[in-house]
């Protein structure tokens, strides 16, 4: 992605909301959500957030400020998902990003037109931005995969194929809901170490995983191949995206095919997709430590080396029911993945699979170095050997009902605009009664 004049640090909004250095929205995000009013039986349809504030493009079609040569997008954005729009191509989403841009600085000549176009972000009701035919979710943290690996094979904790290729497995997208989603704690089959058979019962280790979500833009038609040089024309967007995990039920399900049940009840991503375009100032080179193996040639590229990582800082929160305020359980980076976003969508191409707009990959839980930095309880807590204890006291080894997990992820910030990508918040309940 090219810088252009949309990433102009010094750009400034009409809407003020969007010029304060907190706000995840400034006028160089202008990420995109489908929304209604709340409490309203109005038709869901798309909007892009701009400071507290969503600009309704519909609206903004009426008003007759765009050029003729985006009807087509705009038509496609009167629709409940983004899909359609997807489909389009990232000359067209530039194009229409450009346009919003010099829309909303300050001096533009529509501001009285789109002033009423604007709905308080608090007054709105979000929905799924997109529909997420296929959901693959990824294990692209060498940091992770070595943690969780210590837990079970001490002496060897790294498969021999992760770094050869990115692991992958499909998932399930019917339960992805978006932030705000509350859940049961799920049923399914675990069995202690020490009995002779399994039992159904309520999830004891229930976790949560800090991810990425990868929204695939542009597909590919079956049997062709997506190449690392075009891969990224394919990718919408990002979000945030936690990908809840019953860790006993996993221990006992996953062998020989990999997780089932463990992971298809519930999965939260944030209801704003971020382009990749709005973060190209973000970017950074790529790169694998000289002694590991290097990628197979499919799997690399000197744009990848160039600028294949994304510098986005990533945080899970934990708000327990006698807490008033969430305190932080880790701070990662996504700039961790030993492998990248084009890595991931040439990967998944590679054998003919045909990638559709709105299919969603998921990051893996990205983990760094640091025990400060790992994005699950499962590493945080050793398994559940060691509980981390919370400011007030409380202890947890996993997640317990009543609490509520926040992801919040932003680039930037400092002397350069701070693009966030709002939060991914979630509350268990008990799980439901036999």
């Amino acid at each position: 992605m090219q810088l252009n004049e949309t990433h102009d640090a010094g750009l400034r909004s009409w809407v003020a909301s969007a010029n304060s250095s907190v706000s995840d929205f400034p006028i160089q995000n202008l990420p995109f959500g489908i929304f209604r009013k709340g409490d309203s039986n109005e038709s869901f349809r798309a909007g892009v957030a701009i400071g507290d504030q969503i600009l309704d493009l519909a609206a903004a079609h009426k008003a007759g400020v765009f050029g003729a040569e985006l009807d087509a997008a705009l038509a496609s954005l009167a629709s409940d998902e983004l899909n359609g729009f997807m489909a389009m191509g990232a000359d067209v989403w530039s194009a229409l990003r450009l346009q919003l841009s010099r829309l909303l600085r300050s001096g533009a000549q529509a501001e009285q037109q789109l002033n009423d176009c604007l709905l308080p972000q608090s007054d709105a009701q979000m929905k799924l931005p997109a529909r997420i035919g296929d959901y693959t979710d990824f294990y692209t943290s060498i940091h992770h995969a070595t943690n969780v690996g210590k837990l079970f094979r001490p002496d060897n904790p790294l498969l021999p194929n992760y770094q050869w290729v990115p692991i992958g497995y499909h998932g399930r997208s019917s339960s992805i809901d978006i932030s705000g989603q509350t859940f049961p704690r799920p049923y399914g089959q675990l069995k202690a170490p020490d009995a002779d058979a399994p039992v159904l019962a309520p999830c004891k280790r229930l976790d949560y995983e800090l991810e990425v979500g990868i929204y695939i833009g542009e597909g590919n038609a079956p049997g062709t191949r997506i190449s690392m040089q075009n891969a990224e024309q394919h990718v919408f967007g990002l979000c945030l995206f936690n990908d809840w995990s019953a860790r006993d039920i996993q221990a006992w399900e996953y062998q020989p095919l990999g997780p089932f049940l463990s992971k298809s009840f519930a999965s939260t991503v944030s209801p704003w997709i971020v382009t990749l375009e709005a973060l190209a100032p973000y970017r950074l080179p790529w790169s694998r430590p000289d002694s590991d193996p290097q990628p197979l040639p499919y799997l690399d590229s000197a744009e990848l080396r160039e600028s294949g990582a994304v510098d986005m800082q990533l945080e899970v929160l934990i708000q327990t029911p006698s807490m008033q305020s969430p305190e932080r359980l880790a701070q990662s980076n996504f700039s961790h993945s030993y492998w990248s976003i084009s890595q991931m969508v040439a990967h998944h191409s590679v054998n003919g699979c045909n990638l559709k707009p709105g299919d969603l990959f998921g990051s893996g839980t990205l983990s760094g170095p640091d025990a400060d930095s790992v994005g699950a309880l499962l590493e945080a807590t050793e398994g559940g050997k060691n509980p981390i204890t919370l400011s007030n006291g409380e202890q947890r080894t996993f997640v317990e009902d009543g609490d509520t997990i926040i992801l919040r992820g932003w680039c930037g910030g400092d002397d350069r605009p701070r693009i966030g990508f709002g939060e991914a918040s979630a509350t268990v309940l008990p799980a439901e009664q036999a």
